[in-house]
């Protein structure tokens, strides 16, 4: 709880922050010219909320700890278009129904509930963890496409490298802060790959972002790739940094 709750809410505010002060200058539409036309608030804050959970349990497998492990439990609550949601409603930029964010939530917490409630079924799954992790890495390269990098062009790559290093610091710094390395900070400094289909839920759900949800998913998209190449790299150099090896030490 307090390793997860940490990252979840670091990962969540950082989000709101810089959504807040994109929605400043963007408003609900996106920059039409020049090196950053088709920027958005909806690809930043879609880029911004979502762990690639993945990656992360790979990188907590090999330079952290279990419980550094079980934080994604906790932070699988940001996967989907729930949190995006909340930050474009917070940045004052659109009205969801409650219906809408509750059936973006509910799947999540009730399996969440019943994964904590029936100790059985948790000690047969918890077994597992270490046998995915080689699938999750596997699932993880095969669904990479450089294609998107390059339809997304300069801009995905600098807001992909964005996202590693504005929410990489706040999510070093919490976790530091809070007793931890700043190790499972910087592993969760991530883009998931579901969240390239959040452009298109918040559309679904408000049809006034309808005008960028094209250039939204491809910037996403191709954030997904560059956090997956510069997530590794960056967590291996703080851990070898700080001394910690793969058994967690």
């Amino acid at each position: 709880m307090k390793k997860g709750g940490t990252l979840l809410g670091t990962k969540i505010l950082t989000a709101i922050i810089v959504g807040f002060i994109a929605a400043k200058f963007l408003g609900e539409g996106m920059i039409e010219s020049g090196l950053f036309a088709g920027l958005s608030v909806v690809a930043i804050v879609a880029a911004m909320n979502d762990t690639n959970g993945g990656l992360y349990m790979a990188l907590m497998g090999q330079f952290g700890k279990k419980e550094d492990v079980g934080a994604y439990s906790i932070m699988s609550l940001e996967s989907g278009p729930f949190l995006t949601m909340i930050t474009l409603g917070v940045a004052g930029l659109a009205a969801f129904p409650w219906q809408t964010l509750v059936g973006a939530i509910l799947p999540l917490v009730v399996g969440m509930i019943l994964g904590n409630l029936d100790k059985e079924l948790r000690e047969f799954l918890g077994k597992a963890v270490p046998v995915l992790v080689p699938f999750f890495a596997f699932a993880l390269g095969a669904g990479l496409n450089l294609k998107n990098v390059w339809q997304a062009g300069l801009l995905g790559v600098l807001l992909g490298i964005s996202v590693v290093v504005i929410t990489g610091l706040a999510l070093l710094f919490t976790d530091r802060l809070t007793g931890g390395s700043g190790i499972a900070g910087l592993a969760a400094a991530s883009t998931a790959g579901n969240a390239a289909g959040v452009p298109a839920a918040v559309v679904a759900a408000n049809a006034a972002y309808a005008p960028v949800v094209q250039t939204a998913t491809a910037l996403v998209a191709s954030c997904v790739i560059v956090t997956a190449i510069l997530v590794p790299i960056v967590t291996a150099w703080w851990a070898k940094r700080i001394g910690a090896g793969a058994s967690g030490s």
